[in-house]
């Protein structure tokens, strides 16, 4: 089990989701805050990039931009994670 809460959140969700399945990283960052029923879970969006920069380093998982994997150094616009290995 990992120790980091944000990367925790990130695989616990994308393992909920499937394989080959995708998700935003605002799902994870809902999942570390609790699922608030407000906004305040945008606090946890920050540390849930960079747990998912950290995760696609190790090669657990792939940083998406339009479908492909991206360089995890090039984090900027719309994205999505998965699992490594999840075409």
């Amino acid at each position: 089990m990992n120790n980091d809460p944000a990367e925790q959140a990130i695989l616990d969700t994308l393992r909920a989701r499937g394989a080959g399945k995708s998700i935003c990283p605002t799902e994870a960052a809902r999942t570390l805050a609790g699922n608030p029923a407000d906004d305040t879970w945008r606090r946890s969006l920050a540390p849930v990039r960079l747990a998912a920069q950290r995760l696609a380093r190790a090669g657990q998982i792939e940083i998406l931009r339009k479908g492909k994997p991206i360089d995890p150094s090039t984090l900027h616009g719309v994205l999505r994670l998965r699992l490594a290995g999840g075409e």
